[in-house]
């Protein structure tokens, strides 16, 4: 009898191609996203007098260097910047490459633009030259981000050498309460098991609490495998997985679903299968969450206080503590929502689609907000489907900026930036120094804990707004 598999062993072992015999394997390849930064990738290939492998299996979406000011390359004020986002297009239209390019409404934030495009399938390996490659593993594939020259390997072979990484299982009991979201569970999950709690693993995400999950919160809660330290993380695909492909453009259809499905209902961690570490939580313990440090491992629920280092189990933490206070210009003891906030930011590939917008509508309807906020759909498919809602009006009354799709002010390396000193609450994945902007200060929640910081300009327990309490 063979041993149980685990559903990464399963989709791992299906793509090997060879065994070097000293740890590392090659790996077939079956989807390569790209975004803006691949221009270094095809001028290596163009240096070798190499082409695309299979540009059959490639896509392409600008997004970190995008405007979302407009809908054009001339947006964009960087010229370098201008010039990289007009590269992708170029270089795709020569190679053959599937572009959703600016002014086309599937363009994108490559990690939203994926699963929406159903390009991103239960099974599938997938790499991008970006960390947060693991969003697509909630869908039931092996996603997981790339270096440059790995990006080259890939377009040049269809291939990539790599290490096969441990197990991990997360299981989540229990169900979240009202008002708690993936990203409160996420942001939870890393504050237990820490920033490198994850290092050298592949995590699948399981129990009760994930299963209930949409799946737009499971890409919440890959998204920050990145954060643990995961090299990516997993959901096993469902029936929700299957109801949310199919029709997708790029889906299987007819016949070919019908084979997928058979497949992807193979897929899922068998019983007894093992797992070199185990963590449980019970999801009815975990409260509206954020950050008060400068890793996102610096979680505490909003009724918390902000930590006190001399409580640190050693001198490496409390030096750490001490540093990420001083930055953040925060004091121990101070309860959480009792700290002002000077912008809002509702974005990023960890929280830019539909349901994150409608969560943060729910609380913005009706209130003004009292400090800058912008509101950044995470494609032009997730713009439109706002607008059609209503959404958008609803910002914009509020005094909300609604801005074009573009990872915007998550990684700052489009002209979206805060200002030194100015703390902003931020629906993004990374809370480090100078993320968001030199000397600005950034604090991770969900959106709708970043609209109920929009409208009383401070960080505020949305359970008290949801619940309608005049604050």
């Amino acid at each position: 009898m063979t041993a149980a598999q685990t559903l990464f062993d399963k989709i791992w072992q299906r793509h090997v191609v060879v065994d070097r015999g000293d740890g590392y394997q090659l790996l077939y390849i079956d989807r390569h996203l790209m975004h803006d930064g691949s221009a270094a990738g095809f001028a290596r290939l163009r240096q070798r007098g190499q082409t695309l492998r299979r540009p059959d299996l490639a896509f392409a979406t600008p997004d970190h260097y995008t405007s979302t000011l407009g809908r054009s390359a001339d947006d964009i004020a960087d010229p370098q910047h201008r010039r990289l986002v007009e590269q992708i297009r170029d270089n795709s239209r020569a190679s053959g490459v599937k572009l959703f390019y600016l002014g086309d409404e599937r363009q994108g934030i490559a990690h939203v633009v994926g699963p929406e495009q159903g390009i991103t399938q239960p099974g599938v390996t997938l790499v991008c030259g970006d960390s947060h490659t693991a969003t697509h593993g909630a869908l039931g594939a092996l996603a997981f981000g790339i270096g440059s020259s790995e990006v080259t390997h890939v377009m040049a072979t269809q291939c990539l050498w790599q290490r096969k990484p441990k197990s991990m299982r997360v299981e989540v009991e229990g169900r979240l309460g009202e008002g708690v979201t993936a990203k409160d569970l996420i942001l939870a999950i890393i504050g237990r098991i820490g920033a490198a709690g994850g290092v050298g693993h592949v995590i699948e995400y399981a129990g009760p609490a994930i299963r209930a999950l949409s799946i737009e919160g499971r890409l919440t809660v890959c998204n920050m495998s990145i954060e643990a330290g995961a090299r990516a993380g997993m959901v096993a695909p469902d029936d929700t997985t299957f109801s949310y492909l199919h029709g997708r453009p790029l889906a299987p259809s007819g016949a070919a679903w019908d084979r997928a499905i058979a497949y992807w209902r193979s897929l899922p961690s068998e019983a007894g299968s093992h797992f070199d570490r185990e963590v449980r939580l019970d999801a009815s313990q975990v409260a509206p969450m954020l950050t008060w440090g400068t890793s996102p491992e610096d979680a505490v629920s909003i009724a918390d206080r902000v930590p006190d280092p001399t409580t640190a189990p050693d001198a490496t933490r409390r030096d750490a503590m001490l540093r990420s206070l001083e930055y953040m210009g925060l004091k121990p003891g101070t309860p959480m929502d009792q700290v002002a906030v000077d912008r809002v930011f509702i974005g990023s590939c960890t929280n830019s689609r539909i349901e994150d917008l409608r969560a943060a509508a729910l609380v913005v309807r009706g209130r003004q907000a009292v400090v800058p906020s912008w509101v950044v759909a995470g494609s032009g498919l997730v713009k439109r489907q706002a607008e059609a809602e209503g959404l958008d009006r609803v910002f914009r009354e509020a005094g909300f900026e609604w801005r074009e799709p573009g990872c915007s002010m998550c990684v700052g390396m489009n002209g979206d930036t805060g200002l030194p000193g100015q703390r902003i609450a931020s629906t993004s994945n990374r809370n480090f120094v100078g993320r968001q902007g030199r000397g600005v200060r950034s604090h991770l929640l969900s959106p709708a804990m970043a609209a109920a910081a929009a409208v009383t300009g401070r960080f505020t327990d949305v359970r008290r707004l949801m619940a309608g309490e005049t604050l």
